[in-house]
């Protein structure tokens, strides 16, 4: 395979990691691990050759060798990549040759572990020769797509409503009410995406709607705690993730990826607070017996 393919493959894992709510510095790692190929033989491997995967090393220090050293050894390989937020750059360098440059703009970000293990998997494989760059390149083509249907993340999105309400002191009337406004927010997020709705705007109308939904149910069973039920539909919105993600980038020194993992994840929470609030104005409003009227 050559440098312009390994490049583009390392790009694609990188997509597929960034894309699914990976750290910035676990997709470079995990780039960086497969560019690090291009340097053994040319891009071809031969059968001495081991490599590590991201997250950990696979047969390197058994042989003695950082893969780094390896690609340096191999034709003065230099390997670069740069990962942000929202676009990957990766570069394959080689003595007299013009350098290879693969950039990757990344524009829907979202939250999947499943897809996240998987590349880090077929990475170790790929860079420990269990896997040729072929299959690697096959298998991960299999894995970009989408892996659960609109109906799972449908009742996904009613079951976390409910799951949440015991949490937050609910009883038997906040936790079928938490499960209707679940299914009132998978609705409009159903509709919201395939009218591709910006995520600002989406947030807001489905908290919107989550507290509307909860006034409702309030005024016509009084007993029920709707707070309750308004902060267990909006859990699903949360951008817990986010937070997480850029903590932990900050610390590590990646003060551009985690800045902008920051800013995302105020903007998100400032999406929920309005589209919440902006609902339960809209209820006291219009509502009969509202607090206006």
């Amino acid at each position: 395979m050559d440098d312009k393919s390994i490049a583009n493959m390392a790009v694609l894992a990188g997509e597929i990691m960034l894309r699914s709510g990976a750290e910035t510095y676990r997709v470079e790692d995990t780039i960086k691990h497969i560019l690090d190929t291009a340097g053994e033989s040319g891009g071809d491997r031969g059968d001495g050759s081991s490599g590590t995967g991201a997250g950990g090393t696979v047969n390197a220090r058994a042989n003695g060798t950082s893969p780094s050293r390896r690609a340096e050894s191999a034709g003065a390989v230099r390997t670069e990549s740069l990962v942000m937020l929202t676009g990957i750059i990766v570069t394959i360098e080689r003595p007299g040759q013009e350098a290879v440059t693969v950039m990757r703009r990344v524009h829907d970000r979202g939250t999947n572990m499943h897809r996240i293990v998987e590349v880090n998997e077929i990475s170790r494989k790929y860079c420990a020769r269990e896997l040729s760059a072929e299959e690697t390149w096959e298998k991960l083509k299999s894995i970009k797509g989408r892996q659960y249907t609109v109906w799972m993340y449908n009742i996904a999105t009613v079951l976390v409503p409910a799951g949440f309400a015991p949490l937050f002191g609910g009883g038997p009337r906040e936790i079928p009410a938490a499960a209707a406004v679940g299914i009132l927010l998978a609705v409009i997020m159903t509709i919201g995406k395939r009218l591709r709705i910006s995520s600002f705007i989406l947030n807001m109308i489905c908290a919107g709607g989550v507290a509307a939904a909860a006034m409702a149910l309030k005024a016509w069973n009084p007993a029920l705690n709707m707070d309750t039920v308004i902060i267990s539909g909006i859990m699903t919105l949360v951008p817990g993730v986010a937070i997480t993600n850029a903590i932990r980038d900050t610390l590590r020194g990646d003060y551009i990826s985690g800045g902008a993992r920051a800013l995302e994840a105020f903007v998100t929470a400032a999406a929920v607070a309005i589209g919440a609030g902006v609902g339960i104005a809209a209820m006291n409003v219009f509502w009969r017996g509202g607090g206006l009227l």
